[in-house]
């Protein structure tokens, strides 16, 4: 003889013990999007050793102008290889002839004084004023 109790007349709804991950995936998809789109436009892809700085870390500009100085002397604009004699031109095409814009100095740390203060003479010529020496920060010891 069987006996009924109330459970086994109930044909309501059972209770769901899954997580809805539909949500999640949402969120992480639109997440993934902006680290996807944000990514690249935060990294500077010229390799260059820098040396360390124990200076506090100035703000940037919306658009920052890098000029780079490789270990083999070679300047790069950006992305850009450029020569010596026509940094200026590339400089005033890039910066649109604002002079008042400043240029971030990146040199690889083994770039001799002399050279950096050279190509910091030519930015000098050229009417570029403002120039940011760029370096890593150095760990707190």
């Amino acid at each position: 003889m069987a006996i009924r109790t109330s459970r086994d007349d109930d044909d309501g709804l059972d209770e769901v013990h899954d997580i809805n991950v539909t949500p999640f995936i949402d969120v992480m998809l639109v997440l993934l999007i902006i680290f996807m789109v944000a990514a690249p436009l935060a990294t500077v892809d010229v390799p260059v050793e820098l040396p360390a700085s124990a200076a506090t870390p100035q703000p940037r500009d919306a658009e920052p102008v890098f000029l780079t100085v490789q270990a083999d002397l070679s300047l790069r604009l950006g992305e850009a290889t450029v020569d010596a004699a026509g940094l200026a031109a590339a400089l005033d095409q890039r910066t649109g002839g604002d002079h008042a814009q400043r240029i971030f100095l990146r040199a690889d740390k083994r770039v001799a004084y002399g050279d950096l203060m050279e190509t910091m003479n030519t930015l000098r010529r050229a009417g570029y004023l403002k120039v940011a020496l760029v370096g890593v920060e150095q760990a707190a010891q």
